[in-house]
């Protein structure tokens, strides 16, 4: 392969006066594809799906493109290595730091991944990635703004990111609060199920059982045994909206959701939770293929790929419509908690969202109105679909932080009780 000549020095320049080769390497020297693949990891380890197909596509956009400017080199890593709208903001952070201090990089990745990072250690390559890309500014007599980054979080750093809004966050704080979220524990309250079992309690006695027991004792009747019916935790069906104005919102209770209700603990045993999670916005979504992923990550890629209407507007009596229609196994009986995740700008007609809320409600114990926009003070669902909404809702939680996140089981167990 035959290197082609440096352009001119310009304002934007990394290195005018130095070949291509020497920046990155080519791709017979191996260096390009090794300085790549240390970034690429990095981006794995922020959250950002990178695999080796995209960073051989890099190294070919590299090769067209040239290194000698930075803008060229930003633009074609971002062309070929995201591939989701909510991960350009996480690339451009890492790429920022990690081409100009890789140390800082790592730094930011302890953050977000403590204990990966510790183990994997920073790569080899990372110091000639940071002397091949090293701004030239200064040569210009420009200074770089500094970056400054404290890895180690103080008790005042954990406070404020519970309270922090998910909205307002930087992409490094809200890279971290999605990894928090998944530790919130739900202990979701337990409902009698529909089985029954031996118990010494019970409406309905346990005739086989009882017969065992007398043979044991010569045909005498001692005690008679009853059956019971089998605690189980509460059955979830979760309406998440993905609609524009709910983009990080539904990102941050998808993970929720998925890592706090999988499992509860009943009586020493581990059991698991019927759940039924749907995005929905001008059309009904099913996660439930995505969300039996154990993988909460691997979740969140596939739910992106099985969402068509991400970040568009909400019809929420339309989607419930179709819900009745091809999804009415979800709907079991008095004894399913219905948990709408929405800040309730609906685009529908309110009549049409009235009907399907009141029937959802005869065929549901409890709904809760999972929203956002109480973080205002003063907050008042006056817009239409909101009023509606909250007529039918039995009762409306605040979800924008992890601290309310936290309140949520406290929530239901109230909801739930006779």
């Amino acid at each position: 392969m035959h290197t082609r000549p440096t352009p001119p020095a310009d304002h934007g320049s990394l290195a005018p006066h130095t070949p291509r080769v020497a920046l990155l390497g080519d791709a017979r020297s191996g260096k390009l594809g090794s300085n790549l693949g240390a970034f690429g990891r990095a981006l794995r380890r922020a959250g950002v799906p990178v695999d080796a197909a995209r960073i051989a596509l890099a190294q070919q956009a590299l090769q067209c493109v040239g290194v000698a400017r930075r803008q060229d080199v930003a633009a074609a890593l971002e062309a070929v290595l995201v591939g989701r709208e909510q991960d350009r903001a996480v690339f451009r952070e890492m790429f920022e730091a990690f081409f100009r201090d890789p140390e800082l990089a790592h730094q930011l990745l302890a953050r977000m991944m403590p204990r990966a990072v510790r183990e994997a250690g920073p790569p080899r390559a990372r110091p000639r990635v940071q002397a091949a890309l090293a701004p030239a500014a200064a040569a210009h007599g420009a200074q770089q703004p500094d970056l400054e980054f404290d890895a180690a979080m103080t008790a005042s750093d954990v406070v404020r990111l519970k309270t922090a809004d998910f909205n307002q966050m930087s992409a490094s704080e809200y890279t971290l609060v999605q990894r928090l979220v998944r530790d919130i524990a739900l202990p979701l309250p337990t409902v009698a199920g529909r089985r029954t079992r031996a118990g010494p309690r019970g409406t309905r006695i346990h005739w086989g059982r009882t017969l065992r027991e007398a043979a044991r004792s010569g045909g005498d009747v001692m005690a008679l045994q009853r059956l019971q019916r089998r605690r189980q935790p509460l059955p979830l069906l979760a309406l998440v909206d993905v609609s524009g104005s709910m983009e990080r919102y539904a990102r941050t209770l998808l993970a929720f959701l998925h890592a706090a209700t999988r499992h509860v603990q009943v009586g020493g045993r581990i059991l698991p939770v019927r759940r039924n999670v749907f995005a929905f916005g001008t059309e009904l979504t099913d996660l439930g293929p995505a969300f039996r992923l154990a993988d909460t990550d691997a979740m969140l890629l596939a739910a992106g790929r099985l969402i068509h209407d991400y970040a568009g507007g909400t019809r929420l009596g339309d989607c419930l419509a179709s819900l009745w229609r091809g999804h009415a196994r979800c709907l079991v009986g008095r004894r399913t908690v219905v948990l709408i995740v929405t800040d309730g700008l609906d685009t529908g007609e309110p009549d049409d969202l009235a009907r399907e809320l009141a029937r959802l409600k005869r065929r549901t114990r409890r709904i809760l109105w999972l929203n956002p926009l109480l973080r205002f003070d003063g907050y008042a669902p006056s817009a239409r679909g909101a009023a509606v909404l909250h007529g039918a809702a039995d009762a409306m939680l605040a979800v924008h932080n992890v601290s309310r996140l936290q309140d949520l089981a406290g929530a239901i167990a109230a909801l739930v009780k006779p």
